[in-house]
């Protein structure tokens, strides 16, 4: 299967915060079915698939008509699971694989072109990513909403769970910008970051990009101006219930 653009949802069921969340209820729906419904609707993605190594999973992306790939249960991040994934898709080396995480069932499907596009426009890039200026001041300390630093050209100097930059002269404002799982990759780059030891940041912080930035990899970031929720926990699952229900009326 030659394709230039391919988007793959990795979805697992096991969550320590909030377990099952893939095939939780939305509007009569499982979380993961609007995700992929929603990159449907972005108009550069030809095929889109469900990437899991959870049967129920498997069993309810079918039972919707989507595209789904089992892979192994071993994998350290989602974009490990990714690598697998597009392996049975025969792709070219250049061609780009976009990452949307499952658990973002109101991202903008003009979201999808934003990420790609620092691909598309210079093939040095080997992956790219969202990031959302904030806008809520509970978020710039928050854990669940991970913060970006970057350098002049767009280049991620580094991602934490911590509030970074850390102002030391009160009478300084900075700009705080979240960190969106929506990633674009170049898919040799897959290939490689699979190869890559988990590095000791990642580890800390849980946060798989920083696995590129310590091998040295640059990540271009795109400034989205689209917020979107992830759903990390039940009290976000009703926020976002809410945003489908006035989205529809």
């Amino acid at each position: 299967m030659k394709r230039d653009i391919v988007c793959i949802i990795p979805s697992r069921f096991e969550s320590s915060r909030f377990p099952g969340k893939p095939l939780a209820d939305l509007c009569g729906k499982p979380m993961i079915q609007h995700v992929y419904e929603r990159a449907l609707r972005a108009q550069a993605l030809p095929y889109v698939a469900v990437a899991t190594d959870d049967e129920r999973i498997y069993d309810a992306v079918k039972k919707f008509g989507g595209n789904v790939i089992m892979t192994s249960a071993a994998h350290r991040s989602g974009t490990d699971r990714i690598a697998e994934a597009v392996k049975s898709l025969k792709l070219s080396d250049d061609a780009i694989v976009v990452n949307i995480q499952g658990d973002q069932p109101v991202f903008e499907p003009a979201q999808v072109d934003e990420v790609i596009q620092p691909l598309i426009n210079d093939e040095s890039i080997v992956m790219s990513t969202l990031i959302y200026k904030i806008i809520l001041d509970e978020e710039i300390k928050h854990p669940h909403a991970v913060k970006v630093a970057f350098d002049k050209n767009n280049f991620a100097l580094y991602f934490s769970r911590a509030t970074i930059p850390y102002v030391r002269d009160s009478k300084m404002k900075a700009a705080y910008y979240k960190h969106h799982g929506i990633y674009a990759y170049r898919h040799d780059f897959l290939d490689i970051f699979t190869t890559l030891p988990e590095g000791n940041l990642e580890k800390l912080e849980a946060l798989e990009q920083l696995r590129a930035l310590e091998y040295g990899y640059k990540i271009k970031v795109v400034i989205t101006p689209y917020d979107s929720i992830e759903v990390d926990n039940r009290q976000e699952l009703e926020k976002v219930r809410q945003l489908l229900k006035n989205e529809k009326n």
